[in-house]
């Protein structure tokens, strides 16, 4: 079954480098299947694509919390925020803007509503393989070329922490009378602390959706679409999210995405207090890496040509060693009980939250300088196989 399935893992000590954004930190939080808080819409609990009462205080509540217009709690995830803002902004036969390493849902979305894109790619970081932020004036160069453009769609941060120039990429597509709508699916946690900036709403995008589930204490699902201008139909928007989502709203999620913005409200200043504090003995510990690096941790200091990182992400990059991503991801599975979020061939990525222990911390840096010693460079791995062939 797969509740006892998930039991037996969260009792098995493997430390989750990964969303979602709670860890199962049920020292913070709870931890049980909270069979009796599920309910439907009946007297007293509001209807989430009508709302008037105690869901319109989520809504409220998210709005004041992160600077916008009107926000949309939403339970199907950041994916059908994406889909309801570009279904919203544009009509069908319309041109857009994406750019190259945008989420899947984005071109579902151009496929749904009958829209043409125009993809824009972003630099390469040489030395990490990373994708860089977006250049406003790549973003420019093709609005020129392709005046019928209706709107620009840029994901920061990307899956990778990388965060591009929000506000400048939003006065180049308003100079040219255009929409930006920003997937921040991976930003729900920036502007609440001056380490973690970047965010698009208060930056000047019209639409932002994110996540509240990857990067903070929220069930998984649970995000928020955030109107932050009238370039926004927003009575699109709610009749667009009223098609894409379910008629029957788990009010468990409601009720996590409720406590989520809450718990930013009331602790949110002590928490990320206490992130920074882990990020930052982090990087110290991860200090005596020889081979492998982590992205703006330990000794690395390289200027990679981005606008700015989410310090939430760390990216681990094995292009200095005999590992892959993958290999390395696996090795700390495998040896170390820990998962992380995602491998690439030549990096993996572990997430971290306001959630996150400081044991786990110490259980990565601890594991990563242990597999660091045997991870030789390149050369040295394949002149030591050669040798072992004589």
């Amino acid at each position: 079954m797969l509740y006892d399935k998930l039991r037996e893992h969260a009792a098995g000590g493997v430390y989750p480098m990964h969303m979602p954004g709670h860890k199962r930190n049920t020292e913070l939080l709870s931890g049980c299947l909270p069979y009796d808080i599920d309910i439907t819409e009946i007297h007293r609990f509001d209807d989430l694509h009508d709302p008037h009462g105690v869901l319109l205080e989520i809504s409220e509540t998210a709005a004041e919390l992160y600077g916008s217009a009107v926000a949309f709690p939403l339970i199907s995830g950041s994916t059908v925020g994406v889909l309801a803002a570009i279904g919203a902004l544009t009509d069908r036969g319309d041109k857009i803007l994406i750019t190259s390493n945008c989420h899947r849902s984005v071109r579902n979305a151009a496929s749904l509503f009958g829209l043409e894109t125009v993809c824009i790619t972003p630099d390469t970081d040489a030395g990490s393989g990373v994708s860089r932020s977006i250049d406003p004036a790549a973003v420019e160069s093709v609005l020129i070329k392709n005046p019928d453009i209706k709107l620009v769609v840029v994901t920061s941060p990307t899956y990778e922490g990388v965060i591009s120039d929000v506000g400048s990429i939003a006065w180049v597509a308003h100079d040219h009378g255009i929409a930006l709508f920003v997937d921040g699916a991976h930003g729900a946690h920036l502007d609440f602390s001056e380490k973690f900036g970047g965010g698009a709403v208060r930056a000047g995008a019209d639409a932002v959706v994110m996540s509240l589930h990857k990067t903070l204490p929220a069930l998984t699902q649970c995000s928020l679409l955030h109107i932050c201008s009238k370039r926004v139909n927003t009575c699109e928007v709610r009749r667009l999210l009223s098609v894409l989502q379910t008629s029957s709203p788990s009010y468990v999620l409601m009720a996590s995405i409720d406590r989520c913005l809450r718990l930013l409200r009331t602790d949110g200043e002590k928490l990320f207090a206490d992130y920074e504090k882990n990020l930052s003995r982090f990087s110290e510990d991860v200090m005596p890496l020889n081979n492998l690096f982590i992205i703006g941790y330990g000794r690395d200091t390289t200027d990679r040509g981005f606008y700015a990182r989410d310090p939430g992400k760390l990216v681990i990059v094995t292009k200095n060693t005999a590992l892959s991503g993958f290999a390395l991801s696996d090795i700390l599975r495998e040896a170390y009980s820990i998962e992380l979020e995602r491998a690439y061939d030549g990096y993996a990525i572990a997430m971290t939250s306001v959630c996150d222990r400081t044991e786990g911390f110490r259980r990565l840096s601890d594991a990563l300088l242990a597999i660091d010693k045997s991870a030789g460079p390149p050369e040295a791995s394949r002149n030591s196989s050669d040798n072992a062939g004589c």
